[in-house]
């Protein structure tokens, strides 16, 4: 069963200067909940530009939902804010049919923010495709996930460096990036990144010629160290390089540069189906067959 109250969209910003501030503000609230042998998407509200689709039914235990954003990407002045909440023992798998895009700014940046709050025993599948910010592209993001006693992450950060196919690798204004998790014992990991456009990010010590990376984090009580030991005897997906490491609670780091969409893509369902192998005993999920 899915509740939908109706969407009210927020009345535009004014800044002091009595102008109207440029860009959109958008909302999406989902709680998950465990009913039986099964989880349901118990409530969701919406403001445009953002929506979600009908749960996708496929096989195993997770409620599988898709983020869109119908506009067709994200302006400059957008402010976008997905808050799940997942009850005690409720799984669900998060994602977005196609690559988010950033559009080019003359001005504010698009901020988008996410938050994940996760009960005892929940598990969260965070698995969006790749961010691709246009040349001259602001954007200020924030993933803040709080994992309750018990509970599962595995949580993807994704981008290109661009619209690498008509030569705008690295020709963004600004990413900034910030994934931070918390249990009740405090932090488990801080990560950010701000790159500016214009740096000499294909140089050694930088990305090194690859202009797709990603940042994946995995939380678990039990699984860890098969899933790293598994990671680190997998022979190499063509044209990226993997690193990854332990944390010191809970958790495990994995980073990935690529050198095009496919090996990334690649790479990520590699991690994605090797994570829910070994922290989960469950089958990998095509998301293909909904």
């Amino acid at each position: 069963m899915i509740a939908r109250p109706p969407a009210v969209a927020p009345p535009a910003a004014i800044p002091s200067d009595g102008t109207a501030r440029t860009g959109r503000d958008g909302a999406l609230r989902l709680a998950f909940e465990r009913r039986g042998d099964a989880t349901v998407l118990a409530a969701c509200r919406s403001t445009l530009p953002l929506q979600v689709l009908a749960p996708v039914a496929l096989e195993g235990p997770a409620a599988v939902v898709s983020l869109l954003n119908p506009t067709g990407g994200v302006l400059g002045g957008d402010r976008l804010a997905v808050d799940v909440a997942l009850g005690a023992g409720a799984h669900a798998c998060l994602t977005t049919p196609s690559a988010t895009r950033i559009y080019r700014t003359l001005a504010a940046p698009a901020v988008m923010s996410v938050r994940l709050a996760l009960a005892r025993d929940a598990t969260a599948e965070w698995v969006p495709a790749h961010t691709i910010p246009s040349a001259d592209a602001a954007v200020r993001q924030t993933l803040d996930v709080e994992v309750g006693a018990g509970a599962t992450l595995f949580a993807v950060d994704a981008w290109a460096a661009g619209r690498v196919a008509r030569g705008e690798a690295w020709r963004f204004r600004r990413l900034d990036s910030a994934l931070t998790v918390r249990d009740k014992a405090g932090l488990l990991l801080h990560d950010r990144f701000v790159l500016d456009g214009g740096a000499p990010w294909t140089a050694l010590g930088f990305a090194e010629g690859h202009p797709y990376f990603a940042t994946i984090v995995v939380v678990a009580d039990a699984g860890l160290d098969a899933f790293l030991a598994e990671l680190a005897a997998a022979t190499p997906i063509a044209g990226t390089r993997l690193g990854a490491a332990r944390l010191p609670r809970r958790a495990a780091l994995v980073r990935c540069l690529a050198d095009s969409a496919p090996a990334l893509t690649s790479a990520l369902t590699a991690l994605w189906a090797l994570g829910r192998r070994c922290l989960l005993g469950l089958p990998p999920l095509d998301l293909r067959t909904g």
